[in-house]
């Protein structure tokens, strides 16, 4: 079996979605020690953002047309897209960045979204390929926003990675939220400690394919 564990945040040895995710990986090997587990900073490995350069893998490799840069973008997009398909659990640190994602992320993302490799179009619509795989996303929220209906509306955060990573094909989904993090001493050690508990439930919940998503 391999792992992936993707960090994103910018906050280094502060960040509270790293600490959740590399307790996850921790917690994952204690109960399935033989995985392989690869690791991806984003914060530190980022990617470049697509440009008219980073989209040259809709051509063939062999496209006489590709410039050296596209060429040079294409395998930064091979290598990861490689890496994702080849993971059979991918643990992802997100933390909540003006409503939304990390950018880092944002631009990894891209350059996973490839249609024939992560997905294809059909006359019927379009179809994920990576349906075979676990996703497992450590959510940090500042603030509140899963228990009212404003705060649902501006969270552009969990409802872009069940999107996207749904459009992939992925269904085991299983998210955890550490919410309130900015509230206080209080809040943050509550949130944390809610979720650390939940991480438990995640690991131990079996790969069926099935969506599980775990609130705390």
């Amino acid at each position: 079996m391999k792992l992936l564990h993707v960090d994103s945040s910018i906050n280094g040895t502060n960040s509270n979605s790293r600490k959740l995710s590399q307790t996850i990986v921790a917690q994952w090997m204690a109960t399935h020690p033989d995985t392989q587990v690869d690791y991806l900073d984003l914060a530190n490995e980022t990617p470049n953002h697509l440009s008219r350069h980073a989209l040259g893998f809709r051509l063939p490799p062999s496209d006489a047309s590709l410039s050296q840069e596209q060429k040079h973008e294409n395998h930064i997009s091979e290598t990861l897209v490689s890496q994702f398909l080849e993971a059979d659990v991918i643990v992802v640190g997100v933390p909540l960045y003006n409503f939304s994602i990390p950018s880092q992320l944002k631009s990894w993302i891209d350059r996973l979204a490839q249609a024939g490799r992560t997905f294809r179009y059909t006359e019927n619509g379009p179809i994920g390929l990576a349906g075979d795989k676990t996703l497992i996303v450590a959510l940090t929220r500042g603030g509140v926003y899963s228990d009212s209906e404003a705060g649902q509306a501006m969270e552009h955060q969990e409802s872009y990675l069940k999107t996207i990573f749904g459009f992939f094909g992925v269904t085991d989904i299983r998210v955890i939220r550490a919410e309130g993090t900015d509230l206080g001493p209080d809040s943050r050690a509550k949130a944390l400690e809610q979720a650390i508990t939940a991480i438990d439930e995640v690991v131990a919940l079996p790969l069926t394919g099935q969506k599980d998503t775990v609130a705390a």
